[in-house]
């Protein structure tokens, strides 16, 4: 049996760059962190007493003899990709729930392919986990998803992460004084809105007219060096709440998915109980928002977003991990 340990992420600026459409031309860069919350996967090679050779076990059960009747697409595409023919058993099992802005279908792709090859008796690098989850999200189920979300979730940690043509990825940690991170992170507050949605869905749109919204992206790339240079700086970490704010009215002109009546009354409710920014997480359209708030205001605003469950977390800084290793002996 293989269990492997894939973290969840929060991103702070540059989302929208890490599409290929966008960095196989342009720049691209964002910061990101993944956090101490994570999905599991558990896979084993399924023993032959079974009249069906898969199961799979997520949010439901699949039970099948083929590989192209197994419905999950990322399940059913790192099985081909991988070339396995034996029967497999797969379990699901995630501290937070999917489709709510913390790339968990990349870190279950991610996680999978990290788990399979250990079953195969492999190690794999970081990068290659990256490149192969890309394969399988982008080319293989042809989901409108960008490439940050598998970086983070196969590194792990506090990164600049710049994007290039033929997905030329660089992962450069944020350094910064350890006080001065551990302040930072007292100041993120992350808020789960109670709305889910199929991120691919919306970035359909977003891709659409990534190319005609090139004023906004660019700006959005500049941000990023922005923030890094606020981090590391001695000044107010309010800076960096107020950039947040910046960032958040661009992306939510991007296109009218990302935001709602509902989401834009809790930002707002927010800002007036003393956050000085924050964002709505991955595509947009629900899921986790994210503050920044003053340690002292912090009461405040969970007594004003009292209906919305507060998520606490830190940073982590391992990435998908294999967590225990247990091969089967063929049976």
């Amino acid at each position: 049996m293989i269990i492997s340990r894939t973290p969840f992420r929060i991103s702070f600026f540059g989302g929208g760059t890490d599409y290929p459409i966008w960095y196989n031309d342009n720049e691209g860069a964002v910061l990101s962190a993944s956090i101490d919350k994570y999905c599991y996967i558990t896979c084993r090679y399924f023993p032959p007493f079974f009249n069906y050779k898969y199961r799979i076990v997520y949010s439901q059960r699949e039970e099948v003899n083929h590989l192209h009747e197994i419905a999950h697409p990322s399940v059913r595409e790192c099985l081909s990709f991988m070339g396995l023919e034996k029967g497999i058993e797969i379990h699901h099992d995630g501290d937070l729930p999917a489709r709510t802005g913390l790339g968990s279908s990349s870190s279950f792709t991610v996680g999978l392919l990290n788990a399979l090859h250990a079953l195969k008796g492999n190690m794999v690098t970081k990068k290659q986990l990256v490149l192969e989850a890309l394969q399988v999200e982008q080319e293989r189920i042809k989901e409108y998803v960008g490439s940050q979300d598998q970086t983070v979730a196969a590194f792990g940690g506090f990164n600049k992460i710049s994007f290039g043509r033929n997905h030329n990825i660089i992962v450069q940690p944020v350094t910064i004084d350890p006080a001065r991170l551990d302040h930072f992170q007292s100041h993120l507050m992350l808020f789960f809105t109670g709305f889910s949605r199929i991120a691919s869905d919306i970035a359909k749109e977003q891709v659409g007219i990534t190319l005609a919204k090139e004023t906004e992206l660019r700006k959005m790339y500049s941000m990023v060096d922005q923030a890094i240079g606020i981090l590391n700086s001695n000044c107010d970490l309010d800076e960096f709440g107020r950039l947040l704010n910046e960032t958040w009215k661009i992306k939510r002109g991007l296109t009218s998915q990302i935001s709602n009546s509902k989401i834009d009354e809790i930002y707002d409710v927010a800002i007036r109980a003393g956050a000085s920014g924050g964002k709505l997480l991955g595509a947009g359209g629900g899921g986790f928002i994210l503050f920044f708030v003053k340690p002292e205001l912090q009461l405040a605003v969970k007594e004003k977003l009292g209906k919305l469950l507060h998520v606490p977390f830190r940073f982590e800084n391992l990435g998908s991990q294999i967590v225990y290793y247990a091969p089967s002996r063929n049976i």
